[in-house]
């Protein structure tokens, strides 16, 4: 399903209501974000605007103040130092929508997330396999507005096929600071717990999914992988999965094909471990196929034929 990222609405003259998150109120207009897009409503066509606050007879909450955090090992993420309150989805949705992406190739298309402010991004290594020409979409608020913008400088940093993981940095000119999200833990993630996923499921961008964690020991193909209940689809892949106070506790990877509620996820104490250990995982740009750099084999010892 696709959430709005707050409950403001927008009573029609024709009986009809828009709901979503009011971005800008003009003199002839109101700009409202559906959660999967942008419209724009003339002012002559609205009835009534019934703000949040109205709707729950309450003032709307106020911004909880950024948790302290501690920056990992390798630099490239950063971690709660204390587990921040949990907040409602919609609220967490607005505030972390920014550091989801999409990752276009020509083969394809996925989701990411950006781990630094200065461009570094997480995603599948499927979702990047055999590809160099990588961009990556943002939404970003400017004015009071979400804006796309592209950016087609993406490098690949490091590659682990076996761990279905890559590190990706936007490198193009004048490209701003990058909102990024925080590691959270799944030792403190308990089965049954709400979680969420905001990604691109058959490109179909900043599309929000909500589900319950099913299992944290599923065992796939050798690896464990976490089970959740929240819709996972093609286009997901390498997108985060949440915990309600707004860290990643997974990487989202893949679904049972003939079957509903059944999504998995790579869990972030694999990732850590993928970013603290990125020098073994470094791309060779020599050989764009192959993530892994292989010794010469010795030369074979030149003897006297006779």
């Amino acid at each position: 399903m696709i959430l709005p990222l707050a409950a403001d609405t927008l009573l029609l003259k024709d009986k009809s209501a828009v709901t979503g998150k009011i971005l800008a109120e003009k003199k002839d207009q109101i700009v409202v974000d559906l959660g999967f897009t942008v419209v724009t409503v003339p002012r002559e066509d609205v009835l009534k605007v019934e703000r949040e606050a109205d709707v729950n007879g309450a003032t709307a909450p106020k911004d909880v103040p950024p948790p302290a955090v501690a920056v990992g090992a390798s630099g490239l993420y950063a971690s709660a130092t204390t587990p921040p309150p949990e907040r409602p989805v919609r609220e967490l949705v607005a505030k972390l929508g920014e550091s989801v992406v999409q990752v276009r190739t020509p083969g394809g298309l996925g989701s990411g997330f950006f781990i630094t402010e200065e461009g570094d991004l997480i995603t599948n290594f499927h979702v990047i396999e055999g590809e160099t020409k990588i961009s990556v979409e943002v939404y970003q608020q400017k004015n009071g507005q979400l804006e796309r913008r592209n950016y087609k400088e993406v490098r690949i940093v490091a590659i682990n096929k076996f761990a279905d993981l890559a590190i990706l940095k936007v490198e193009d000119a004048g490209a701003p600071k990058f909102a990024r999200v925080l590691l959270g833990d799944t030792e403190r993630t308990a089965v049954g717990e709400r979680l969420f996923a905001i990604g691109s499921p058959l490109g179909l961008e900043r599309t929000v999914t909500e589900g319950i964690l099913s299992t944290k020991t599923r065992q796939m193909g050798g690896d464990l992988y976490l089970q959740t209940t929240a819709q996972i689809n093609p286009g997901n892949s390498g997108g985060p999965l949440f915990n309600l106070r707004g860290e990643v506790v997974g990487v989202n990877n893949m679904k049972v094909t003939f079957g509903e509620g059944l999504g998995f996820s790579i869990p972030v104490e694999q990732v850590k471990w993928f970013l603290n250990h990125r020098d073994a995982f470094a791309y060779d740009t020599d050989n764009p196929s192959n993530p892994f750099r292989y010794l010469s084999p010795p030369s074979r010892l030149k003897s006297d034929v006779k």
